[in-house]
């Protein structure tokens, strides 16, 4: 069966098309890309927000980045705090400050939000952890940030330890953070003897904070008592991400990228609580579907956050997958006919959005044949993987940032 473009109903790229493709407003609506940092995919990212904001009561963004970080951003667009430039610069990982589109999202949502009441101003966060390819983070910041806020409001009799006690078990930082501990488990910390209390006292701090929820929202607010949880989420899965880099057995790896997907849809959850939310990020860590990728020449897989996120929220998950036709400037020409990008590259427009169900459907049993990429930092549509797609959000040719 040969499938052409006149069996494809596609729609501009607009918030109108995509909730139509939905059975009503998800508490998170995720638009994952396939590569990170091409302009024309955050430029139509921030329209997107726009409209939702605009015209679907969208309150909230959450995009791949250090939900650490994100408080900094999130402080700007609500209350102004701090410049715009250094606001961009401290508020990003992975270097996601550096892109206009990013910094023109911040600058926005702060104008948006200007005289607006608090409940209706827009709210921003990071949802990926404190986490770098090549190394995770100490856990002091979140750790100390956890037990301040607590000594801050509840009697000293209930903490676990003291903050000098916490200092003590951390050490110097740099333990934490080395490099080598990611090809080599014996350089990490993770499963000292200090990583392990420290790690009983993580744990008893958050069941601490639960355990004076009524008291800790009275005394101090509803949002910083969010930012808590937020803390001790990511103290707790740190240790665990460490824990996991100090391991030596074969499921190494996928324990930590299963872990940093768990953190990030713990974060997730928790922001969907207050939703609606657009997240933004790689479709690899959005996908119902699980992910699958090499390291080190063997094959991993683990089950994403969007993954773990709809088992939660069922059709509270919507997912939309971003497929590219052109990536020139890294050497990604014009996708094959009998591929999904070469069937949408086929449709008319600079952008669109189909359902990818029915585009499933049509396909029937001739299964276009999957793309390969020329770069390694593109990962092209898994035909496999329509079904599991509310929608694709197709881009003709990506442009640089």
């Amino acid at each position: 069966m040969v499938i052409g473009i006149t069996d494809i109903t596609a729609h501009a790229a607009d918030a109108d098309a995509v909730m139509g493709l939905l059975p009503g407003r998800p508490r998170l609506l995720a638009l994952g890309e396939p590569t990170h940092g091409e302009g024309s995919l955050l430029d139509l990212r921030n329209d997107l927000f726009r409209q939702l904001a605009e015209h679907e009561g969208y309150r909230w963004i959450a995009i791949e980045s250090d939900c650490m970080m994100g408080q900094v951003v999130d402080d700007y667009v609500v209350s102004g705090t701090g410049a715009l430039d250094e606001v961009v610069e401290r508020g990003f990982s992975h270097g996601w400050g550096a892109f206009p589109a990013n910094r023109e999202l911040v600058r926005w949502m702060r104008a948006h939000n200007e005289g607006r009441p608090a409940s209706e101003r827009l709210r921003f966060a990071g949802f990926d952890g404190p986490l770098e390819i090549t190394h995770a983070a100490s856990p002091r910041q979140a750790l100390t940030a956890l037990h301040g806020y607590l000594a801050a409001h509840v009697d000293a009799d209930l903490l676990p330890c003291s903050a000098e006690t916490l200092d003590r078990l951390i050490g110097a930082d740099g333990r934490w953070t080395d490099p080598a501990a990611m090809r080599d488990p014996s350089r990490s910390a993770g499963r000292s003897a200090q990583a392990g209390e420290l790690g009983l006292l993580a744990g008893d701090l958050a069941a601490l904070l639960d355990a004076q929820t009524p008291h800790l929202i009275a005394a101090s607010s509803r949002d910083a008592w969010h930012r808590a949880r937020l803390w001790g989420r990511t103290a707790t899965g740190l240790l665990r991400y460490h824990h996991w880099m100090a391991d030596t057995s074969p499921g190494r790896m996928a324990r930590l990228v299963g872990q940093r997907d768990v953190m990030m849809a713990a974060n997730l959850l928790a922001v969907a609580e207050r939703g609606p939310v657009l997240v933004n990020g790689h479709n690899g860590h959005l996908q119902r579907d699980e992910s699958t990728m090499r390291m080190g020449g063997l094959p991993v897989a683990w089950w994403s956050a969007g993954a773990i996120v709809s088992a939660h929220l069922d059709e509270g998950y919507a997912f939309l997958a971003t497929a590219l036709g052109t990536i020139r400037h890294r050497g990604v020409g014009d996708p094959p006919s009998d591929t999904v990008e070469g069937l949408l590259y086929a449709l008319p427009g600079d952008h669109c959005v189909v359902d990818a169900r029915r585009l499933s459907a049509a396909f029937a049993d001739a299964r276009p044949a999957p793309r390969t990429s020329p770069y390694y930092g593109y990962a092209p549509l898994d035909p496999a993987h329509l079904p599991g797609h509310d929608g694709i959000v197709f881009v003709r040719d990506a442009q640089r940032g």
